[in-house]
């Protein structure tokens, strides 16, 4: 391996390395929930820390993984030595849906359920989506009377 490409694969792996330390101090994201958000799978993350990789990292995949973390992606493809201009991304996809907003949206898509039905739904959802939230302080003296 050639003194440049080692240089890539620790910049890179220190990169991925930081941006890992940094959402469990800032998010208390744990490995599998980056994983989980960005769509990148563990093995292939823990290959990038190692920097134990034969070819260079799909940048679909460098982009899911810096835009998950809320990262500018420019800064991975510095650390790999690409040039943004020259390389092809495509969009990432979004992370995956929550189970239960899921299941929310098919019942109000599904002829079955009542138009009834689907306004409680709307109508609770709005409830939750606009109420204020409570100070912690306040949450955590409740959370104590229960």
């Amino acid at each position: 391996m050639t003194e440049t490409a080692n240089a890539r694969k620790i910049a890179f792996a220190t990169f991925v390395r930081r941006a890992l330390d940094e959402a469990r101090a800032t998010r208390a994201w744990s490995g599998t929930e980056v994983s989980r958000r960005t769509g990148v799978s563990r093995q292939t993350i823990n290959r990038w820390v190692r920097g134990d990789w034969a070819s260079d990292p799909e940048a679909e995949r460098v982009v899911a993984f810096c835009e998950g973390l809320g990262l500018d992606p420019a800064t991975a493809f510095t650390a790999l030595g690409w040039d943004r201009t020259t390389s092809r991304r495509t969009p990432p996809s979004p992370p995956p849906m929550d189970p239960d907003v899921e299941a929310l949206l098919r019942r109000l898509v599904d002829p079955d359920v009542s138009d009834a039905e689907k306004f409680h739904i709307r109508e609770t959802i709005r409830y939750l989506a606009y109420r204020p939230t409570l100070p912690l302080a306040v949450r955590k003296r409740g959370d104590a009377a229960s």
